[in-house]
């Protein structure tokens, strides 16, 4: 190595959600830091992934409820939407956030900042903007980008992605989304209420990771919305341009639109870091790590989108927990994957953390408990209109083992059993809990006394001790 050789304690590649988490906390811990982006801070969840689609998403809201208040006496009028302003309401949403994940502030911070790609040039050297660096520990947090299947003809139209929907000036008048997974049905919902056409294409089912029972609620509401959503279809050929697309299913129909969304999948970010030089091993999924986030060349090692597994911005910041404190720490730390909730942004929306029905099944067998407490049985939903949906809980000897929401807030209502679950509790720890009246949160104190109901009122030796304590 010819140039001068930086050895910074810790090297970041990566300024989304992740990186950032660790090179804050290891540079507050007293680390020496250098952090390396070559596009914008922040990363795909502010620029273009949670930030931006939950506030198109709050626009859609207020669009729909314009034209839902007859039951509460409030006269319904069409929406008119001004999508320049959704986009402006967007973009102020971003701007809003953004100086967080600045490099003014990580500089403040004592983080060097360097804006530009890093790969490695061999096992312990990176080499990125003219810099060289030798550091005492990498870590990649390069994320993830959308997946682009070979579909004929895609290439030679203008598709969409989740990096590109949010800069069109106009709403679609008829928008294909490809895929009907957790970013193909938000987006959906969103640009129908908003006031487009919208035609859904799975190849099998819609939010296919989802229990199928909370999946059916949602698919059931938006079909009601007038989204149109194909399942069990693949595209198999694409053709058109800007304002009229086609696309030919797998069943030989054809779909006319004006915009195609490609909302299928994400892959990681890897082919540009040169892996192979530095020894470390990756697959379709992405880079390879043990439980502790330690990749294949021991001095380096990765989180978040970029090793495969849930692709979750809260991901990404617990991988950062893992990481400082093995990294910079020096401590035992180990990942857990059983307590990560995950929510889905439609309406109404889904959340879940733990294990499915089908899943509690097959490790616990008949053990199981599985309980569902439909909104319909709760007053504040009841008053609210907001009766779609239930909260479905899987037990096992006295604790919850996972939990499925779908309904009003459920991304608010996952909380506290996700807490529940990484923490081990016992129904009869919950139990004790007051929830305030009337909430929405009541659903879950319901669920924890539908547990227990059968075991005391359907309980012989209880009705006996009763008897007992009466005769004085």
């Amino acid at each position: 190595m010819t140039r001068h050789v930086e050895t910074p304690d810790l090297l970041v590649i990566g300024a989304g959600a992740g990186g950032l988490s660790v090179a804050a906390g290891a540079a507050q811990l007293g680390a020496s830091v250098v952090l390396l982006e070559a596009r914008r801070m922040g990363g795909d969840c502010l620029n273009w992934g949670c930030v931006p689609s939950k506030a198109l998403i709050a626009a859609a809201r207020h669009a729909h409820c314009q034209g839902a208040g007859a039951p509460f006496g409030v006269k319904p009028v069409a929406p008119t939407v001004d999508f320049g302003a959704v986009r402006q309401h967007i973009r102020e949403t971003i701007a809003t956030i953004a100086p967080h994940d600045s490099q003014e502030r990580f500089e403040s911070m004592g983080v060097r900042v360097i804006r530009a790609a890093g790969h490695f040039v061999d096992p312990r050297h990176v080499a990125a903007g003219g810099h060289v660096f030798r550091p005492r520990r990498t870590v990649i947090a390069t994320g993830s980008s959308p997946f682009v299947p070979p579909i004929e003809g895609l290439s030679d139209v203008p598709y969409l992605t989740n990096e590109t929907v949010f800069d069109l000036d106009t709403c679609p008048a008829h928008l294909l989304v490809v895929g009907g997974g957790p970013i193909g049905l938000e987006l959906a919902g969103a640009y129908r209420r908003l006031g487009a056409r919208v035609t859904v294409i799975e190849a099998d089912r819609a939010l296919g990771r989802e229990d199928p029972e909370l999946a059916a609620v949602v698919t059931e509401r938006m079909r009601g919305e007038g989204v149109e959503i194909v399942e069990g279809r693949t595209v198999t050929r694409v053709t058109g341009e800007g304002g009229a697309i086609s696309a030919t299913l797998s069943d030989g129909r054809t779909i006319a639109g004006s915009h195609i969304l490609v909302a299928v999948g994400r892959r990681p970010n890897v082919g540009k870091l040169g892996l192979d030089a530095a020894g470390i091993e990756a697959g379709p999924a992405g880079i390879r790590v043990d439980r502790g986030l330690r990749t294949t060349n021991r001095r380096v090692f990765a989180l978040g989108d970029v090793v495969g597994g849930p692709q979750f911005t809260h991901v990404a910041g617990y991988h950062a927990g893992i990481v400082v404190r093995r990294a910079v720490l020096g401590l035992p730390a180990r990942v857990r994957d059983d307590h990560i909730p995950r929510v889905t942004f439609t309406d109404p929306e889904i959340a879940a953390v733990g294990l499915d029905e089908v899943a509690a099944r097959a490790r616990f067998g008949p053990k199981v408990d599985v309980i569902r407490v439909p909104f319909s049985d709760i007053d504040r939903a009841v008053a609210e209109r907001e009766t779609d949906g239930f909260l479905k809980l899987m037990v096992h000897r006295g604790r919850p083992v996972g939990v499925g929401i779908v309904g009003p807030h459920a991304g608010e209502l996952i909380a506290p059993w996700a807490l529940a679950i990484s923490a081990g509790l016992r129904l009869s720890q919950i139990a004790g809990m007051i929830a305030p009246y009337p909430t929405l949160g009541d659903i879950g104190k319901r669920a924890v006394s539908a547990h227990f109901a059968p075991r005391l009122f359907e309980n012989r030796w209880v009705r006996r001790m009763v008897r007992m304590v009466q005769r004085f």
